[in-house]
């Protein structure tokens, strides 16, 4: 069978490429079709777009880059005509994929959700869309099962978190390899992962960095994201405690000990790593004035959310600097502190419902066909 799949950001190549691998286990002859990124094309099938040429991020970004996404929609429709695919299977990334799948219902194509887009945090309007315009909600939150069943009468398959599948597939590497290949000393290792769009990189290193004079007993090793150039990360590389590594976030968190992490994935990715962690965001003044009128969530990262409680700190905004970042990075060094979070790592990886997300996700794709 013939499968598109869309997918806009870094997360959704990740859990996208271990969905097709799932998808081509369950169909030997499936054909896959996809707008992703490096990792869904390593598994195989054809790329359309990358995903580093869709992701803007913000109402001011977004705004100003209409005109490009507007125009991505339109050779998305064409392709998905041209190719006309038994299944279309969205991968989050709603802005985008909620237009493609209004079209797509109206064609007759069949329309698959993985990874619901967030709405329970905001836009809870659009529940309107996914009703008319979605065939089948696969969700990978333990709560979004409760939200679209109980609150808005829509069924949905809540088949674990991926990340859970992602990680355990990871091959471990050898502490002592990774900091030779990478040029690390043997200090311990501060995580910094500042995002993977270069807004927010740029908004959130330079103050993540601005603690590294007050922790000279460490070295701060830098995620540098797939979609970036190294050129990009130079400028802060200007202390001989700063370091950097290029696509080896998974490498990097196992053998880290505490971590800096911008809101995103990545606060889940972190804590399944058993990493003690900060949480840090910082964006533009009008973004995060019109996110804080229309989004009434109590916390901003998927640990806490899942938890219901505070389980890692978060640093929003004016919160998000030196003097801060730092009392709760020494925080996470002290070993009862740490003790006690890890305990609640255990907690919430038993709520995320264990491995077998991607495969359990494709056998309900392919049996729904």
């Amino acid at each position: 069978m013939k499968y598109y799949i869309i997918a806009g950001e870094a997360s959704g190549d990740l859990h996208g490429s271990n969905l097709m691998k799932a998808l081509y286990k369950e169909d030997s002859s499936a054909d896959i079709r996809f707008w992703g990124g490096d990792l869904m094309q390593a598994v195989g099938g054809t790329l359309v777009k990358h995903y580093k040429e869709l992701a803007f991020m913000g109402f001011v970004e977004v705004f100003f880059h209409l005109k490009t996404i507007l125009n991505n929609i339109k050779i998305c429709k064409k392709d998905i005509s041209d190719f006309n695919p038994d299944v279309i299977i969205f991968i989050d990334y709603p802005g985008f994929n909620l237009r493609i799948a209004k079209w797509a219902k109206e064609k007759g194509f069949k329309t698959h959700y993985y990874i619901s887009p967030q709405i329970w945090a905001w836009k809870e309007s659009r529940i309107a869309d996914i009703k008319r315009d979605v065939d089948k909600m696969y969700v990978i939150l333990p709560f979004e099962k409760e939200f679209y069943e109980a609150k808005h009468h829509f069924p949905a398959e809540f088949v674990g978190h991926p990340l859970i599948d992602a990680i355990h597939n990871h091959p471990v590497l050898d502490g002592a390899i990774f900091r030779k290949e990478n040029r690390l000393d043997d200090k311990p290792i501060i995580a910094v992962l500042p995002g993977s769009r270069k807004q927010e990189i740029t908004k959130m290193l330079s103050v993540m960095l601005s603690v590294v004079k007050d922790f000279p007993d460490y070295q701060f090793v830098i995620a540098g994201a797939p979609s970036q150039e190294f050129s990009f990360y130079e400028g802060f590389l200007s202390n001989e405690n700063i370091k950097f590594v290029s696509n080896k976030t998974y490498d990097l968190l196992s053998n880290a000990t505490a971590a800096l992490v911008t809101s995103g994935t990545a606060t889940l990715e972190t804590a399944l790593f058993k990493v003690p962690e900060v949480v840090c965001y910082k964006g533009s003044s009008i973004s995060y004035q019109i996110a804080k009128r229309i989004i009434t969530l109590k916390y901003i990262s998927l640990v806490n959310l899942i938890m219901d409680e505070e389980v890692v700190t978060e640093l929003i905004q004016g919160d998000c600097n030196t003097k801060r970042i730092g009392e709760e990075l020494k925080k996470l060094l002290d070993a009862n502190y740490r003790q006690m979070l890890l305990h609640k790592y255990d907690v919430l990886e038993e709520k995320l419902g264990g491995i077998g997300a991607s495969q359990k996700t494709a056998k309900l794709i392919v049996g729904n066909i």
